[in-house]
């Protein structure tokens, strides 16, 4: 592998061309600081991840770390399964910014650069919530929309709120608001999701009035008000009568903001080409998504896609195709990643109809077919009960361990289980699990290198565990937040200091748009338009 500078790889990120750029710490280590156009792909899940970010293994690649040496171990890796144009930065974080560059902390930077920039170009509108819960009062005609997922919904919502995640906003606003003197509010969990909602309902030129709540959950609790618990209720799914209306729309802001219109045909001829990479994105709601998709296309629902795009975008200037059933949510997500400087996005005529016989075998993870010793959960259960030194260790997400786990088991991450090693060392039988066994799995090579005693699978994960009526247990500060570097706190994942978590977090939200303006590589907004840039 070769290694490259800070200012090779500044030009790099400029040059136009095709780039994936991977960091190779684990999403807690990766948040803490780190370059602007960053993608994370820690060691413990590169096998899933990197293949997924990669679907052409001879784009440009560089690794980069914070100058400890793991960006060379994931280079290594990404040589030895055949991508052929692979550096890393030399001296990494630190060099980069020795060198006079940026660094930003969070993730999903450019995603919640993009929704504050949008906030400021387009004047997006916003209440603060003393006031929203004077409405809600008051009886105004008002509907309160909540665009995160259903299942950060019934975590906390907004009372009276409804959910309906962001790409479905633009497609189902006609039927769930057909009066247009009824005011709509937008919320999420902080500030992204509020903003994109409401002025993707405004680009779409709804009649309503559409504002934002200010810093949405947290912002609501903040002001100390009380967010409802459990709540399920949702947009009515199926095709919305005012299907023609919506389309309308979206075709219009899609027109506007850039975004390609092309066949069946074009798609294959995409997909055949060697020299570009392609993402095939199903930007519906995930249960239309595994209802039935086309082969190889990854489901990328609309508004977290662009809350998140660094979760399914992994290269650089790479062509991106949305598809969906009707072409309104692929248009309105389409237009939002066309002015975050995505400069290829298409959709494709005739939406899902048109391409779902077609497509490339998806992508395989080889090493999940590698042969591995597995316990079903009767056998594990047999086992614990005739008091065998049995050790459990759990490689799912820290937060997936809190909110439920094998009693006795203990939590770790794949790429630290030197921390666990006199356990391992010490047991009669070593039983990996994570949520589905996927991540147990992989971790078996390196397990095993460490124990005397056999290395089992459990078969299903813990899921598996649970579905039989095994009990889970549940304990918030195990891992203790500082020890959860496989995943970056958000403020409502803490156990201490909330409230000040909550703070830094909306004020770091807010200070984006600045920041980017030093990181110089940063251009939002429709080409040919006053742009965001240093």
């Amino acid at each position: 592998m070769r290694h490259i500078d800070a200012k090779t790889l500044h030009g790099w990120i400029t040059d136009g061309q095709e780039l994936a750029l991977l960091d190779a710490r684990e999403d807690g280590e990766f948040g803490a600081s780190h370059l602007f156009w960053a993608i994370p792909c820690g060691l413990a899940r590169k096998e899933i991840r990197a293949r997924a970010l990669l679907p052409r293994k001879s784009v440009r690649i560089c690794c980069v770390d914070d100058g400890r040496g793991i960006a060379e171990d994931l280079a290594a890796w990404l040589e030895g399964i055949g991508c052929t144009d692979v550096s890393v930065l030399k001296g990494g974080t630190k060099a980069w910014e020795a060198a006079g560059y940026v660094l930003f902390s969070g993730v999903n930077v450019p995603s919640k650069a993009f929704g504050e920039w949008v906030e400021h170009h387009y004047g997006t509108e916003s209440v603060d919530a003393p006031e929203l819960k004077g409405w809600i009062d008051s009886g105004r005609d008002m509907v309160v929309l909540d665009s995160r997922t259903l299942e950060e919904f019934q975590r906390m919502s907004i009372p009276t709120g409804v959910s309906v995640p962001g790409g479905e906003l633009a497609y189902r606003i006609g039927d769930m608001v057909p009066d247009p003197k009824t005011l709509v509010v937008v919320n999420c969990a902080g500030r992204t999701r509020s903003i994109m909602g409401a002025e993707s309902l405004r680009q779409a030129g709804i009649p309503n009035k559409v504002v934002a709540l200010r810093n949405g959950t947290m912002g609501w609790e903040l002001a100390g008000l009380a967010c409802d618990r459990g709540r399920t209720r949702k947009f009515e799914p199926g095709t919305p009568k005012t299907l023609d209306l919506a389309l309308q729309r979206a075709k219009a802001f899609a027109e506007r903001s850039g975004v390609g219109v092309v066949g069946a045909l074009d798609l294959s001829r995409f997909e055949d080409d060697p020299d570009r990479t392609l993402y095939v994105l199903d930007v519906r709601d995930p249960v239309e998504f595994k209802a039935g998709h086309r082969p190889n296309s990854q489901n990328a629902p609309g508004g977290q896609l662009v809350q998140a795009t660094d979760t399914w975008i992994g290269v650089r200037n790479a062509r991106i195709v949305l598809v969906d059933d009707t072409g309104v949510r692929a248009r309105m997500a389409g237009a939002w990643l066309r002015q975050m400087g995505h400069r290829d996005v298409f959709v494709v005529e005739g939406g899902l109809d048109a391409i779902m016989d077609s497509g490339s075998a998806p992508v395989t993870v080889p090493e999940l077919a590698a042969p591995v010793e597995t316990i079903d959960v009767s056998g594990l259960t047999h086992l614990l009960d005739a008091g065998s030194r049995t050790l459990i260790v759990d490689l799912g997400r820290s937060l997936d361990f809190r909110a439920g786990h094998i009693p006795g088991s203990v939590w770790g991450v794949r790429s630290r289980l030197s921390a666990l090693k006199p356990r391992i060392e010490a047991a009669d039988t070593v039983v990996l699990t994570s949520p589905d066994g996927m991540l147990a799995r992989l971790a078996v090579p390196e397990v095993a290198a460490m124990a005397s005693a056999p290395v089992r699978v459990l078969e299903g994960g813990t899921a598996e565990w649970h579905a039989h009526g095994r009990p889970l247990d549940k304990d918030r500060t195990n891992p203790a937040d500082e020890d959860c570097i496989d995943f970056y706190l958000r403020p409502y994942d803490r156990n201490s200091g909330i409230e000040e978590a909550m703070h830094a977090y909306l004020s770091w939200e807010i200070d984006l748009v600045h920041e980017i303006e030093r990181d110089g590589t940063v251009a939002f907004g429709i080409p040919g338009e006053t742009q965001a840039a240093a």
